[in-house]
């Protein structure tokens, strides 16, 4: 190796050897973070390394679904009575009227 290489190799080497300690002091503290205040630790392809399986986070999974179903049974029948309001705009005026009358003359034979 003549010494033009070695001289650019001993110029280059701290700057690499900066940009590598930066990064890894970088993810030490990023780590050191997510550990301090509670977030769980990613592996490599972002699965977590050390799950919690407490029962804490089993309730808030319980209430979550109970929830979860609520809103779900809300959408139905939120989604129904849009059925409901679709129909009444695009029927012709005519043919609602003639609904109500039917659903009112019912409604009177019922209190009778």
């Amino acid at each position: 190796m003549d010494a033009t290489k070695l001289e650019v190799i001993r110029t280059i080497f701290p700057f690499i050897a900066l940009f590598v300690s930066i990064g890894v002091a970088g993810w030490v503290a990023t780590t050191w973070l997510r550990i301090k205040n509670g977030y769980p630790l990613d592996g490599a392809w972002g699965q977590a390394v050390y799950p919690k399986t407490d029962k804490e986070a089993a309730q808030r999974i319980s209430l979550l679904t109970q929830e979860n179903a609520q809103l779900q049974a809300e959408l139905g029948a939120v989604k129904d009575r849009l059925v409901n309001v679709e129909r009444i705009v695009t029927d012709s005026s005519h043919q609602l009227t003639h609904e109500i009358e039917a659903l009112r003359d019912k409604r009177t034979k019922e209190v009778k």
